[in-house]
């Protein structure tokens, strides 16, 4: 990128404590085949030697901005902050302790730029069965095969780009622990178009210091993203016809049950019945649901 031309892409990596897989992020980026961007990085006062890392960068590459957050805001409001500063039409999500391959931003930023209308694409999909990637779905499209063919909306923003407009359009991240991805990915695929993306293009560190790895020994957390659902298609902006929404809500519920009557079974009463509250079934209604899997 030359030092007056504006990056087509904003390249946004939050940090916090994260020196010992900073220095490697960064450089998977820097290696990137596709050059016409910028690498922000919003520190969120961390206690370790992650900001000196971050600014050593900056020093050396004009294309490094650092910012060092007043005070800890969190994973999604630093996600948030860092996206206030892009100036590009695209933001990438690089994770400080994850990487980006030498091609990924070449493909992700092509792929957008065919499809035009799209909000936001999303990338380390299976292979589609049918046609090659990249294409585009339209908000009904998008939701009719999260719900009745294959996940979409479980991808970390690792794997997604979005256009910014349409990033600030829906007010960026909502700040939900844990959800904030699901979350996100369901209200811009009500409102535009999604363009699917192809494999190879990041690579996502699994580490004990995850916020995920919360999921393996706290049950209730696995679950809000099943309450998360019900909420997405029950909300007036769901695309799905009032047919499919019956039918998404049907499965969900059936999810529902399937997993508290597990938690009850395999781990703890007491976590069961504070999850079956949250939905308002009896037990009744949970054997009930849980009975038959919903047919498509």
């Amino acid at each position: 990128m030359t030092q007056n031309m504006k990056p087509l892409v904003s390249v946004l990596m939050t940090t916090y404590n994260r020196e010992k897989y900073l220095a490697q992020a960064v450089e998977s980026v820097l290696a990137s085949t596709y050059e016409n961007f910028e690498l922000i990085i919003a520190d969120d006062q961390s206690k370790d030697s992650s900001l000196a890392i971050a600014r050593d960068f900056a020093t050396k590459d004009s294309r490094v901005k650092v910012v060092l957050n007043e005070k800890n805001l969190g994973d999604y409001p630093n996600r948030n902050k860092a996206a206030s500063l892009a100036t590009g039409k695209y933001l990438k999500y690089v994770d400080a302790d994850d990487l980006i391959y030498p091609t990924g931003l070449e493909v992700l930023v092509s792929g957008m730029e065919k499809f035009p209308t799209a909000g936001f694409g999303l990338g380390s999909l299976p292979q589609d069965k049918f046609r090659i990637f990249p294409f585009m779905l339209t908000p009904a499209e998008a939701y009719h095969r999260h719900y009745f063919k294959e996940q979409l909306f479980h991808k970390a923003p690792l794997s997604a780009i979005i256009r910014k407009d349409t990033f600030d359009a829906v007010g960026g991240f909502t700040g939900r622990r844990y959800l904030g991805d699901f979350e996100m990915w369901h209200i811009l695929a009500a409102r535009f178009p999604v363009v699917l993306m192809p494999h190879g293009v990041v690579w996502y560190r699994e580490h004990e210091e995850q916020e995920m790895q919360d999921n393996r020994s706290d049950f209730t957390i696995p679950f809000k993203y099943l309450l998360c659902a019900e909420e997405m298609i029950n909300r007036a902006e769901c695309p799905l016809s009032p047919e499919d929404r019956k039918k998404a809500l049907g499965k969900i519920h059936w999810n529902q049950a399937r997993y508290i009557l597990g938690v009850g079974k395999n781990h703890s009463r007491k976590t069961m019945q504070e999850l079956r509250k949250q939905t308002g079934f009896s037990y009744l209604k949970l054997f009930k649901l849980a009975w038959k899997e919903p047919k498509f």
